[in-house]
């Protein structure tokens, strides 16, 4: 019988999955990939063709916007 590795809690991750970001932030994956999708988007990074969210760079993007 395999061992169930330990999750790590999302706010001590260093990148997220698009999932994790929008249940961790309350916002559509619709909406979270067309963010992904702005140039230079200061929070995306891309491991090979998966895309990544970087979440302290996510983080302060947020709190720095009003209306997304």
């Amino acid at each position: 019988m395999a061992v169930e590795a330990e999750k790590v809690p999302i706010h001590l991750k260093m990148t997220l999955t698009i999932r994790e970001v929008a249940e961790y932030s309350n916002i559509g994956i619709n909406k979270i990939e067309s963010l992904l999708r702005m140039p230079n988007c200061p929070f995306a990074l891309y491991v090979g063709t998966k895309r990544l969210v970087k979440r302290k760079e996510f983080e302060e993007f947020i709190s720095k916007k009003i209306v997304i």
